[in-house]
C-alpha cells in the first residue's frame, strides 16, 4: 500500500506541477477531492469482500457508482484536457450538484461492466457486483438479473439524451465528451463481453483500426 501510495502522490505533484505552471493551480483541490472519493469507496468495498458481506443495492450502488472511477476520469479530464474553458462553477457542478446526466453515465458503465464481468471476477476472488446484490435480494436468477439491470442501463441512456438536450450553463463540449466517453464503454462492454479486462482480442482491433490502420478521409 505504501508503495501504492507514493505512486499517487508522485502523480499529484507532476499534475500539480502542470496546472501551477498553466496558472490553474487552484483547481488542483478537486483532483485530490475527487482522489479521495474514490479511495473512501474502495475501502468500503475491500471492508464488504473481508466480511463476506453481500449489500442490498441501495447499499451497493452508491459506492459502486464511485470505484467506476468516472468522477475521477472527468475531473481529470477538465483539469488538464480542455483549458480555460473550464471554471469553478464547472468543477463544483461535476462533483457538488451530483447533476443527472453524469450519474447516468455512471450507471451505464458500473452495470454494463458489472453484467460483463462478474463471472471472471468472482472466480479470481472479488466482492459481489450488482449481478450478486440483485439476485440475492430479489431471489431470481442470473438471467433474469440481467434483464433487470440491462433495462436500467437503457433508462440511463435515456437521461443521457435528455441531459444532452436540456440547456445548461456547463459547457457543450464536456457534455459530449461525457456522451463519448460513455459510448466507448457501451462498446468495450457490449455482448456482455469485458474487453477492458481481454484487451488482446477484439479491443485490440477496435484500437488498431482507429489509430493504427484508420480508413482514409
Amino acid at each position: 500500500m505504501q508503495v501504492c501510495y507514493k505512486i499517487v502522490l508522485d502523480l499529484y505533484d507532476e499534475i500539480g506541477y502542470e496546472v501551477t505552471r498553466k496558472g490553474r493551480s487552484n483547481y488542483l483541490l478537486y483532483a485530490k477531492e475527487a482522489m479521495k472519493n474514490q479511495v473512501r469507496a474502495y475501502f468500503t468495498e475491500a471492508k464488504w469482500f473481508h466480511q463476506n458481506h453481500i449489500p442490498m443495492m441501495e447499499e451497493y450502488m452508491p459506492i459502486a457508482l464511485s470505484t467506476i472511477a468516472i468522477e475521477l476520469l472527468l475531473v481529470m479530464l477538465l483539469l488538464l484536457g480542455m483549458g480555460d474553458t473550464v471554471t469553478k462553477d464547472v468543477f463544483d457542478w461535476l462533483l457538488y450538484s451530483k447533476p443527472k446526466i453524469v450519474n447516468a453515465m455512471k450507471i451505464v458503465c458500473r452495470l454494463m461492466d458489472d453484467i460483463a464481468g462478474h463471472k471472471f471476477e468472482q472466480e479470481r476472488g472479488h466482492g459481489p457486483s450488482s449481478m450478486e446484490c440483485f439476485m440475492k435480494q430479489y431471489g431470481v436468477t442470473e438471467e433474469e438479473a440481467k434483464e433487470e439491470l440491462h433495462k436500467q442501463v437503457a433508462n440511463a441512456w435515456k437521461d443521457i439524451n435528455e441531459g444532452l438536450c436540456c440547456s445548461t450553463n456547463v459547457p457543450r463540449q464536456l457534455l459530449v465528451r461525457i456522451l463519448n466517453f460513455t459510448r466507448v464503454v457501451h462498446v468495450v462492454y457490449k455482448d456482455e463481453i469485458d474487453l477492458y479486462t481481454h484487451a488482446g482480442t477484439k479491443l485490440k482491433e477496435h484500437v488498431t483500426n482507429l489509430y493504427v490502420n484508420p480508413l482514409p478521409m
